[in-house]
């Protein structure tokens, strides 16, 4: 181990937060053992599972340097900040239950960190981990491709990052009064406080798309309520709305002005090209009806998702406007609750 940290980055612990996992957790923690730079620990925050989680997490205890905190009804930001607190190295990595770390994960989080002292922050990639055709299309409609990131400004998601216990204390913290789309206020925390960050493509984490219409749907109405109580991409949702009305005009006009008609095709065809373009590797592996079902999968999801998102947004702005006013948003709400990363905060609901 001491060679492998000579070269990617110095001792580090690993933080994962779990709630009825049993399905999931042995592939994750397996991908741990797999690791070509293990952890030096692996901190595990359950936050009340009612299901076999912690039988199963103790039969790695002999495979793993694993710690078990039992933190009941904690929301997945006080876990991660629980886990944190807990962890005995200044390295963090952090990733979630349900996925599956590629072997050199951790060293590849971890290379930036050692090759360089002002790199504070490293986001990882993912790439989904699909079982059906289904999910196939899921994942090429809702994740990007690496040729679509930006590493100036890629946001890391929270299932594949690392960072130095200094940066996570100058954010504050995961912030505890929100549920969902935490890991996004804890980026942008992380650049208002001018954290350095940098990009590993190689840390990848495998995980699985959501796989039924019913799951999607709840997974991105919660992503968008996250959006409307932390006051994020205003624009961007106000845009959303705009286009469907515009949609809605059209349908009712487009009859009296058929000239519009490839106006609307082309706008169509570019509503979907780039998940068309992520899906098309992935075709050859499917037979025909598969094919099939994943090709026209990919329009419904994007309808879907947006549906989702609208009758989300609103209720996390009612949910602001009612404990915070309008005008707070993630600069400042849990700013002045008392709570820090070194303390308890308030937990979203």
């Amino acid at each position: 181990m001491a060679d492998c940290y000579a070269t990617s980055g110095g001792s580090a612990s690993l933080v994962v937060t779990v709630r009825d996992e049993a399905t999931t957790i042995d592939a994750l923690c397996a991908s741990i053992a797999a690791q070509t730079c293990p952890p030096d620990e692996v901190v595990v925050v359950d936050g009340g599972s009612t299901d076999d989680t912690l039988a199963r997490l103790a039969a790695w205890q002999d495979r793993l340097p694993l710690r078990v905190l039992i933190c009941p009804g904690a929301n997945i930001s006080a876990g991660r900040n629980a886990g944190i607190r807990a962890a005995r190295h200044d390295t963090v990595a952090v990733t979630d239950a349900g996925v599956r770390l590629a072997p050199g994960w951790l060293a590849a989080l971890l290379a930036p960190l050692r090759a360089d002292n002002a790199v504070e922050v490293v986001a990882g990639f993912f790439l989904p981990d699909p079982r059906t055709p289904f999910e196939t299309a899921m994942g090429a409609t809702v994740l990007p491709a690496l040729a679509d990131v930006r590493p100036p400004t890629f946001l890391p998601s929270s299932r594949s990052v690392a960072f130095r216990r200094g940066a996570w204390a100058a954010a504050g913290g995961y912030p505890e009064w929100l549920d969902y789309c935490e890991d996004v206020v804890f980026d942008l925390r992380l650049r208002a406080a001018s954290r350095r960050f940098a990009f590993a493509p190689a840390a990848v984490a495998h995980f699985r798309p959501r796989g039924t219409w019913r799951a999607f749907w709840i997974q991105y109405y919660r992503y968008a309520r996250g959006d409307g109580k932390a006051g994020l991409f205003a624009r961007r949702h106000a845009i959303r709305y705009g286009t469907y009305a515009g949609l809605a005009w059209f349908v009712a006009r487009g009859r009296r002005h058929p000239r519009l008609w490839p106006l609307a095709l082309g706008a169509g065809a570019a509503y979907v090209r780039r998940p068309y373009t992520r899906l098309l590797p992935a075709l050859p592996a499917l037979g025909p009806r598969d094919r099939a079902a994943a090709l026209l999968a990919v329009p419904v999801i994007r309808l879907a998702g947006d549906f989702a998102k609208m009758a989300g947004y609103p209720v996390g702005l009612l949910w602001r406007a009612r404990r915070y006013g309008l005008r707070r948003d993630w600069r400042t709400i849990g700013q002045d609750s008392g709570r820090s990363a070194g303390g308890r905060g308030e937990r979203g609901g």
